[in-house]
């Protein structure tokens, strides 16, 4: 056996190989090793995907030719059972008029529901107008309309009677835009931020805790279709199905058309520091991007539903949300 050191001559005189002359080591995981938020980028794909002209025919006409049958269906049973048992035959036709009533209502709600998140949008385009001309008068306008569309809000009552005691003190628009986002629209910023934080936490939980295939973005979806009814909702939006999915695809595709799917580590800084990804598992960094993601998704919500454009005084801050939302949530931040 072979004691001490082996000692392997080079013999043809090169010189030694220096250790600073090695590639350096990278400092985290590259390529699909890296956390990437896929849960949240696949959700935000499914929600902005636009229907083909030849599907939405297909389902159009399927619809209608279902609904057709359906009710033929169903008065023949109810007209054959009214022949059948005149009591029973004629409790069924109630029902179903009954049933009818209901759809119809439900149908006048998605109309209320469209309607109202229009004149949000016309309140915002408005403002935008004012702001970008400097316009007092479209300005006062403006605040008059908003006044009127939070008239029935009691959470916004002491507000509302705050600007209008300060209103008659502003002679720029932008100033007084600022005042009314100050005194009315803050407390629902302030709500609507709970709701974008609650659901960061919720997606960044489910992605880094449960491993089942498909489940991270069936979650991401779920709770970000639900953040963005919510914050309609803060904003007076009342979204209904119809109004709330055309909302949601509204707000995914501009995050698309932007690029602001993709996460990057100047993100989640606040919240672990340094070379922040390389320190973790991949579950538990897939959570905490997919988890900013949904705070963007929220931010991005939030401009989309809000009345009035932010100024620059009261924009959210995506990073500040993110912070607030994700640190120590798995007990990750970087000790140095």
């Amino acid at each position: 056996m072979t004691q001490g050191p082996v000692l392997i001559d080079l013999e043809d005189g090169s010189a030694p190989v220096s250790v600073a002359d090695a590639p350096p080591v990278p400092d985290a995981p590259s390529g699909p090793e890296r956390p990437t938020g896929q849960a949240m980028q696949m959700a935000a794909r499914a929600a902005s995907r636009r229907p083909s002209r030849l599907a939405r025919w297909f389902w159009g006409l399927a619809g209608a030719v279902v609904g057709a049958m359906a009710s033929v269906a169903a008065w023949d049973f109810a007209t054959g059972l009214v022949d059948r048992a005149p009591v029973l035959g004629w409790a069924v036709a109630g029902l179903i008029v009954a049933l009818l009533l209901v759809l119809l209502l439900i149908a006048l709600r998605e109309m209320a529901a469209i309607f109202r998140l229009g004149r949000i949008d016309s309140l915002h385009q408005a403002a935008d107008r004012a702001l970008a001309e400097r316009d007092l008068a479209q300005a006062r306008a403006v605040t008059d309309r908003l006044l009127a569309f939070y008239a029935g809000r009691e959470d916004t009552r002491w507000g509302r009677e705050r600007f209008r005691d300060r209103a008659g003190e502003q002679f720029d628009a932008e100033a007084l835009l600022e005042l009314a986002e100050d005194d009315i629209l803050a407390p629902l910023d302030q709500a609507a931020a709970r709701e974008v934080e609650a659901a960061a936490r919720q997606v960044a939980t489910v992605t880094a805790l449960v491993p089942l295939a498909l489940a991270d973005v069936a979650t991401a979806l779920a709770a970000n279709l639900r953040m963005i009814r919510r914050i309609a909702e803060i904003y007076g939006g009342r979204s209904g199905l119809i109004g709330g999915w055309r909302l949601t695809r509204a707000v995914f595709t501009h995050l698309i058309a932007t690029g602001a799917v993709v996460v990057g580590d100047d993100l989640l800084e606040p919240v672990l520091g340094g070379s922040l990804l390389s320190k973790l598992s991949r579950r538990f960094g897939e959570g905490l991007v997919n988890g900013a993601l949904s705070a963007r998704v929220g931010v991005a919500a939030m401009e989309v539903c809000r009345p009035l454009p932010f100024t620059r005084n009261h924009r959210p801050s995506v990073r500040g949300i993110v912070r607030r939302a994700l640190t120590g949530l798995f007990g990750a931040r970087d000790g140095g």
